[in-house]
């Protein structure tokens, strides 16, 4: 039996809706309802265990966070990548179907200071060859398990306490901050803004103070 328009246009809007819900889901909570970002509290312990490894294992964490990049995208990352004068990280976005498309991140002073003083950034960009080699020489399995030790040192645990975890947070706290959407997506590296607004969904400190109001009703 066929179908009229208006019921093919029903039951396409249901599965979008579907989808959108389902990518909520896969974003920020997992199937059995476990949150899958770091919250403020949780970035910051990680942030703080950073300085009880070694400095590159460090300055690698930091960049993961700071960045909300992939392991793989950061592990990427060269010398000439690193504009310390301008203070942003010029990262490829790994996940694109073409090799060579790039975002820029801007990077706070201190992380920027921070590779240089580990890394000899401006020094390594002086040589042609230094200038397009790795700064991490690791390979991704020690790179994980330096965010490994940093999560287990601030006492992150559960479905949030992965690389993920840290991409996730960069998405909620950067637009709970404030930041346009559309400056988020970029630095996300995101193709459609849909991915982004996913991010919105988060409960931050605004909704539970408006939530307070009405716990306060109670009292």
């Amino acid at each position: 039996m066929g179908y009229s328009v208006g019921e093919v246009n029903t039951n396409t809007t249901h599965s979008r809706e579907e989808d959108d819900e389902n990518a909520s889901i896969s974003f920020l909570y997992d199937r059995e309802g476990n949150r899958k970002y770091l919250t403020r509290a949780e970035r910051n312990a990680f942030l703080a265990a950073a300085s009880r490894i070694s400095p590159e294992a460090r300055t690698f964490c930091l960049t993961l966070a700071y960045t909300g990049a992939r392991i793989s995208e950061v592990l990427s990352l060269t010398p000439k990548r690193i504009d310390t004068r301008a203070g942003i990280i010029i990262i490829e976005s790994l996940k694109k179907r073409r090799r060579g498309i790039y975002r820029a991140v801007p990077a706070p002073s201190t992380l920027i200071a921070e590779l240089e003083l580990t890394h000899a950034i401006e020094a390594a960009k002086t040589d042609p060859v230094r200038a397009r080699q790795r700064i991490w020489k690791f390979c991704r399995t020690t790179a994980w398990k330096s965010v490994k030790t940093c999560l287990q040192i601030g006492g992150i645990v559960g479905a949030s306490a992965n690389p993920k975890g840290l991409r996730h947070a960069f998405g909620v706290e950067t637009l709970q901050a404030g930041v346009p959407l559309n400056l988020v997506k970029r630095w996300l590296g995101h193709a459609r803004l849909e991915t982004t607004e996913i991010y919105t969904n988060a409960v931050g400190d605004e909704e539970r103070s408006i939530a307070r109001k009405f716990w306060n009703t109670f009292e």
